[in-house]
């Protein structure tokens, strides 16, 4: 039978695996292997890797050895070992901007479980159906008990909206005393990537999705979430947006409210709406190129934005910028933003470009059939003739494609309080980290095409997915501060966290020691090495 024993050489100690035999004359002897060493600084064991690969492989985990008690190899087998390096990252920083005690103080009876889904989420990507599986396999900072279909069921019929009021109301307050305020109105149907590149343009999916209006409160600096409210159906309409404004200046504040939305809430009404309130809202929203503004504004800078003196650089990506004051109506004026992006703008029309040759080469070749297509018959002609072997003449409609290319690579983004072109545009883009976070989570919290107002479970589901936005947006703000996305995606961060394990032998909790990728992770974010 092996064992893991220790021996002091001055000073530094060793760690042995200790084997018992007997030799051929029957009496009992002991070989010992060296297998590693104890850090002194730590005080946490250093394996080589033979070793650590031969423990692997048989099943069994040298971390047992940290132990200052010696242990059989049978008391290892019979450990358990767990994920926690991950977890402990999410802990840390939570404990670092507030929102545990904020959730504590909300929901005392429950925290430590809606925290615990909230993790989920982050880490897994996984329907909450398979909690109960992860949980299995992963260290928490506290003791959740079961997390089985029905027990988080419950949970969700637990918190109540006061509860979650209260969680807001705590959460708001807390950062409010740091920052500034600022209102993110989005819609999930909207397409976004959690990347540095700014996209806009031609869609040439034209996908129709379900939308669900996402009104949130976030701060100007942290860019974390503060509060949110969800609606089913359009905040177009003057009436809903004066009150989910109102809602939010009151869950704000003395706190000025800079409300940040993107095209589809963009109209001369709404635009009104927030100039003429008795306190007028500060905002900067994307106008869309169906509005005769967006028009004329690319219109008054196509032939002079593409100058040197006019370029913007934007992490490794560079763009024009132009911005201009100019007047809205008699009272006020406000700042147009116009950007050009030349290689997404080249980018789209070698897309289109290539796309309607197909359809032209396909309808050559069968023109009946791509009469009844509806893509062919936006971007072609298709008309009999004698003249031809086939009996049709199929020309492109150059017209159509010129329009649809007016635009490509332009945006406008008009505001009553931000003067800056980058300042305006890095404002507008991290709407990107709340559209990519929240649909992310639509799906694995089977949101589809909700009315969350009439289900209280439901917005349960919602609150939850909130606070895995908090955690993702300041994991997002971190990374893109310690420039950790130059080596590494968010998601591989937390795969290379989720190799640090722990082991558990007869009630001892032995750490794994941490890799040098793992290091750099908690020093960027400021957190201490886990012991």
């Amino acid at each position: 039978m092996a064992s893991i024993i220790r021996q002091k050489v001055g000073n530094r100690t060793y760690l042995y695996e200790s084997v018992s035999y007997r030799n051929a004359d029957g009496k009992p002897r002991n070989r010992r292997v060296p297998i590693g060493k104890i850090d002194p600084a730590s005080g946490q064991p250093v394996y080589k890797p033979d070793y650590l690969a031969r423990m692997a492989a048989s099943g069994a985990f040298a971390e047992a050895a940290a132990s200052a008690t010696t242990f059989t190899s049978e008391d290892i087998r019979q450990s358990s070992v767990l994920e926690y390096g991950s977890m402990y990252l999410l802990q840390s920083i939570a404990q670092q901007i507030g929102v545990l005690d904020a959730l504590q103080s909300a929901l005392p009876a429950v925290h430590h479980e809606i925290f615990t889904l909230a993790c989920y989420l982050v880490m897994s990507g996984d329907p909450f159906l398979y909690c109960e599986e992860w949980l299995s396999k992963t260290s928490c900072p506290e003791d959740v008990g079961s997390l089985s279909s029905q027990r988080i069921s419950d949970l969700l019929q637990t918190v109540t909206p006061e509860g979650r009021e209260a969680f807001y109301q705590a959460w708001c307050r807390l950062r409010s005393e740091q920052e500034y305020l600022a209102l993110d109105i989005t819609s999930t149907s909207s397409y976004s990537e959690l990347i540095q590149d700014v996209e806009w343009g031609y869609n040439q999916d034209r996908e129709q999705l379900a939308q669900i209006n996402l009104c949130m409160l976030m701060g100007e600096t942290s860019r974390l979430p503060i509060y949110q409210v969800a609606y089913s159906g359009s905040l177009k309409d003057v009436t809903t947006l004066e009150t989910t404004l109102s809602k939010m200046e009151a869950i704000s504040g003395d706190k000025p409210v800079l409300a940040v939305m993107d095209k589809g809430f963009f109209s001369t009404r709404n635009v009104n709406a927030m100039l003429n309130r008795a306190h007028p809202i500060r905002f900067v929203v994307a106008v869309p190129f169906t509005s005769q503004f967006a028009k004329k504004m690319v219109a008054s800078e196509r032939k002079d934005i593409d100058h040197l003196q006019r370029t913007l650089v934007i992490g490794e990506n560079s763009m024009r910028a132009v911005t201009k004051e100019r007047a809205w109506d008699e009272k006020h004026r406000l700042y147009a933003h116009v950007y050009y992006h030349a290689l997404k703008a080249l980018k789209l029309r070698e897309e289109l470009y290539a796309h309607v040759t197909v359809l032209k080469e396909r309808a050559e070749i069968d023109p009946t059939s791509a009469l009844k297509d509806e893509s062919s018959h936006q971007y072609l002609i298709i008309r009999k003739s004698t003249n031809t072997p086939s009996g049709y003449t199929v020309n492109i409609r150059e017209d159509v494609v010129a329009k649809e290319l007016e635009t490509a690579g332009w945006l406008v983004i008009v505001s009553n309080d931000v003067a800056d072109a980058k300042g305006t545009l890095s404002i507008y883009r991290q709407k990107d980290v709340v559209e990519k976070g929240f649909l992310r989570l639509k799906a694995n919290l089977d949101l589809g095409r909700l009315r969350v107002h009439r289900d209280d479970s439901m917005q349960n589901k919602v609150f939850i997915g909130f606070l895995a936005l908090i955690l993702l947006s300041h994991l997002h703000k971190v990374m893109l501060d310690k420039d950790l996305y130059k080596s590494m995606t968010m998601k591989k961060l937390l795969l290379i966290l989720s190799k640090l394990r722990v082991q558990h032998i007869n009630g001892q909790r032995i750490p794994f020691p941490l890799t040098k990728e793992q290091k750099i992770i908690y020093k960027a974010f400021a957190v201490k090495d886990p012991v």
